[in-house]
């Protein structure tokens, strides 16, 4: 099992994950909201839109712009069931324990937090 630090490494070399970046707006939003709103805004992407065993829509259901966690939620390949599964390995049709969405939670805010930094 792999650390935060290592996703993150493993993360920057893909060419597509690199890509997103948090911008002046979205450091201003997080500034403005604090960041425990923000924490609070990732534990319920995840949990309503990827947490479940079977999602209608996925691979399309979290925007790529609009919200500081969508665009972390990219980075960390947190985006959908497949990217979760391709980067790793958590299986597709199950849904995610609560373990399972707080680790995921914890690597979109480390991603946000790296990018605060920047």
């Amino acid at each position: 099992m792999q650390t935060i630090e290592e996703a993150l490494k493993k993360l920057e070399k893909s060419k597509f994950r690199s890509k997103f970046k948090l911008n002046d707006d979205d450091k201003k939003y997080i500034e403005q909201k604090g960041i425990d709103v923000i924490r609070k805004h990732a534990e319920d992407f995840v949990k309503n839109r990827l947490s479940a065993a079977n999602i209608e829509n996925d691979g399309k259901q979290t925007p790529t712009k609009g919200h500081p966690v969508f665009k972390a939620q990219h980075a960390t390949a947190c985006c959908c069931r497949n990217c979760l599964y391709k980067w790793y390995k958590v299986p597709i049709k199950k849904e995610l324990s609560e373990i399972q969405q707080t680790k995921i939670v914890n690597l979109i805010m480390a991603w946000i937090e790296n990018q605060l930094k920047k």
